[in-house]
């Protein structure tokens, strides 16, 4: 039965210093009951109640360098053990400088295969002539089988960007664009007398964003991927995934075909992240679950399970719905000392914190927000989501903790009958050095 229970005008009222991760859960679940399950008649939801749980994260290949933060740390932390999805981020999809080409290319030859300096896995010294983090991860993949490693082809670059759009655009090219992906990265052929062959289980698209003219150009370019995947399958007796990233604003997908898209996917690597940031001059929540009446976007659709709720209205089965989680958060300065902060204007972006590897006024790992001193933290029960504020600089930060890891692991299992597909992480490198926020995640979904 739904309700309107007066405990919804209580949360909003409420924010208060954050205590335990007892009130997470248990408000949680009020905030389920009182929202309640939209009607989605039409779209699959017999999602049985046994299905694994997927949990993906996301490594960078730049995580080699400032951070020091290499493939290797992902054995000896343990996070390894907890993953089922590794994606490396990223592979070109053309050239970086040029007309596009409808060709896959290394992104970062050192990095990717020629660095013979990491740290073994499994102790064993990389032999050559393949190094690297694809050496690293051919020999995590030995400790881990059941692993599966894929690449992410694109990301956030323009270049990328008009290279999907210009292969996309007719059936040559996008026949072009997913042999050449598939040769790179499945079959391994990465460079003259170097293979990679055998380390990589599927391809995860990142195209940031298609437009409204690359509407079905999109799905015609996921058949086409997934027309030469399934064909290879049947040489090799071996699924190969496909996935993509599947953004949080309805600008951007609603200019994506997302049943028909779902029909070529294995899941959906959804954003549940960057819905409010240091682009805006007010503070707010990057990444809550649930919306507020105080919210001064209320209504705009920026929290967790509204980007949900549009992606299952449009027909996207709920088990194909990964929920993305950031390692990371944002921070606004020059914030006045009202309501600890939260919706209170700022000056700018916060300051980088010091010997964080971001490196970038207004964002900051976890691993470096979490030990901040000075700050306190809070807790929003209505929306579920965690800040820090200081009084004494004036400086707000918003970002996910273990409590809220924990509560957005309930809520994937609650959300509807046999729960969300899963959750996902960007990025490995900026979760602690003990994986903290990965484990805590990763036993919110029931894995080992």
């Amino acid at each position: 039965m739904k309700t309107t229970l007066p405990v919804r005008m209580w949360q909003d009222r409420f924010t208060g210093t954050w205590s335990t991760g007892f009130w997470s859960l248990g408000l949680l679940l009020i905030a389920l009951f009182v929202y309640g399950t939209p009607s989605l008649a039409g779209t699959d939801q017999d999602q049985g109640s046994d299905h694994d749980k997927i949990m993906a994260a996301y490594f960078e290949e730049w995580s080699i360098y400032a951070a020091d933060y290499n493939v290797a740390n992902l054995q000896t932390n343990g996070v390894a053990s907890q993953l089922s999805h590794l994606t490396y981020a990223f592979g070109n999809v053309a050239p970086t400088s040029g007309a596009p080409d409808a060709q896959c290319h290394i992104a970062d030859t050192w990095a990717d295969y020629q660095d013979p300096y990491l740290p073994s896995v499994n102790g064993q010294a990389y032999m050559g002539p393949l190094y690297g983090n694809f050496a690293a991860l051919l020999q995590l993949k030995q400790l881990h089988p059941d692993l599966k490693i894929m690449v992410s082809l694109g990301g956030a670059s323009s270049t990328n960007a008009a290279g999907f759009a210009y292969a996309a655009s007719t059936s040559a090219l996008r026949a072009q664009l997913a042999a050449s992906c598939i040769d790179l990265f499945i079959h391994g052929n990465i460079a003259d007398g170097v293979s990679a062959a055998d380390l990589f289980d599927g391809i995860d698209i990142d195209w940031e964003f298609p437009s409204a003219a690359d509407k079905h150009n999109f799905t015609l370019l996921l058949e086409e991927f997934r027309h030469q995947l399934d064909s290879l399958e049947k040489t090799n007796h071996r699924h190969y995934l496909l996935t993509i990233f599947a953004p949080a604003g309805s600008q951007n997908y609603s200019n994506i075909e997302l049943a028909q898209v779902g029909h070529q996917l294995d899941f959906f690597n959804l954003q549940g992240y960057d819905l409010n940031g240091t682009w805006e001059t007010v503070t707010n929540h990057a990444a809550s679950l649930f919306d507020s009446r105080q919210d001064p976007n209320v209504g705009q659709g920026l929290f967790d399970d509204a980007v949900v709720t549009a992606y299952l209205k449009a027909g996207v089965p709920a088990r194909q719905l990964v929920l993305g989680v950031p390692l990371y958060g944002y921070g606004w300065t020059g914030v006045p000392d009202k309501d600890f902060g939260l919706y209170q204007t700022s000056t700018g972006p916060a300051p980088s914190p010091a010997g964080d590897s971001l490196e970038t006024a207004g964002v900051a790992t976890f691993r470096t927000l979490e030990s901040q001193a000075g700050f306190k933290h809070h807790f929003d029960p209505t929306r579920i989501a965690q800040w820090i504020y200081d009084p004494a600089t004036l400086t707000f930060w918003t970002y996910d903790t273990p409590y809220i890891a924990s509560a957005k692991g309930l809520y994937i299992d609650l959300r509807v009958p046999g729960g969300l597909g899963g959750a996902m992480v960007w990025a490995l490198k900026d979760d602690n050095p003990d994986g903290t926020m990965v484990k805590t995640l990763a036993h919110s979904l029931g894995r080992p």
